[in-house]
């Protein structure tokens, strides 16, 4: 079944007291456009982020923001500078005998300076928080697809419709074209004996293979059978499940072309109006598959 490209993922993970936020969303596009919002330490890992949204994304403009938080509970990933507090502890004494402070150097003192603490740089932390981010997209990157399956099924039933409403109007058209042809004939005939008082001066042979040469040329049954194959293949297209949406596009382009070449050659206001409806039509479905995977 197609899918729409338009749709929203979301899913949380929480493990060992890391909890992994990531929000997912997409629209159409004619390549997979990604732009990816990750915590600055996994900013150097896009592309093993982008290989997972490959494997189930082939089209579609997508905006992918990935939070890491740790519960209160949780380890912190800070640590003690042990030789800054040293240091700064020895500082501050140096200044409280230098100024004759009675007090004592207390832990809320040391606490002022931010150097005390430094961030853990362990890549096990780094590889386990890494694999529920891995997961947790995953999961949001599912959950898009189950919405932009919905969407598309319903697209797919308006399509369809459409399609067999084409269908209809595609039949009142080759009945409208064969039955003006005996007349065209007959007109052909009157318009060259209009021209040509002697018969005898011309081959009726010759005249009658001309006549039934312009006659041919405005048969559109050719073209008739060929607008059908695309609407057989279009409805097929509807069923697989594969990325349809680049083959859509090519065969309503072909049933465009098919409409112009009807048009031209029937010279007949009924069949012209109904060509301006399958036209528009064509139109109307064209809009829909910018949005179809």
């Amino acid at each position: 079944m197609v899918a729409s490209m338009t749709g929203f993922g979301r899913a949380e993970v929480s493990r060992d007291g890391i909890n992994i936020n990531v929000e997912v969303r997409s629209i159409n596009s004619r390549y997979l456009d990604l732009t990816l919002r990750l915590p600055r330490n996994f900013s150097q890992r896009e592309k093993e982020l982008k290989d997972i949204v490959r494997k189930y994304l082939n089209r579609g403009n997508l905006n992918i923001t990935v939070k890491i938080a740790h519960d209160a509970n949780g380890a912190i990933p800070l640590k003690v500078n042990k030789a800054a507090a040293k240091s700064y502890f020895k500082l501050l004494n140096d200044i409280r005998k230098s100024v004759k402070i009675r007090g004592q150097v207390g832990l809320e003192h040391l606490l002022t300076f931010s150097e005390v603490f430094e961030p853990i740089e362990e890549k096990e932390t780094d590889e386990l928080e890494w694999k529920l981010v891995e997961e947790t997209v995953s999961q949001a990157l599912e959950n898009l697809n189950v919405m932009r399956a919905q969407e598309g099924s319903e697209l797919a039933k308006d399509l369809e419709n459409r399609i067999h409403w084409m269908e209809n109007i595609l039949n009142e058209v080759e009945k409208l074209s064969k039955e003006r042809i005996p007349d065209e004939r007959k007109n052909l005939h009157e318009r060259v004996a209009q021209l040509i008082e002697d018969k005898f001066v011309i081959d009726q042979n010759r005249l009658e293979l001309e006549i039934a040469l312009i006659a041919d040329k405005l048969d559109i049954t050719e073209e008739c059978v060929r607008y059908r194959s695309h609407n057989k293949f279009f409805l097929e297209a509807l069923e697989k499940n594969e990325a349809a949406g680049r083959k859509l596009n090519f065969l309503v382009q072909e049933m465009s072309r098919e409409a112009n070449t009807i048009s031209s050659k029937s010279n007949d206001a009924n069949i012209a109006h109904l060509i301006i409806g399958l036209k528009e039509e064509l139109e109307k479905i064209r809009e829909q598959l910018q949005n179809i995977e």
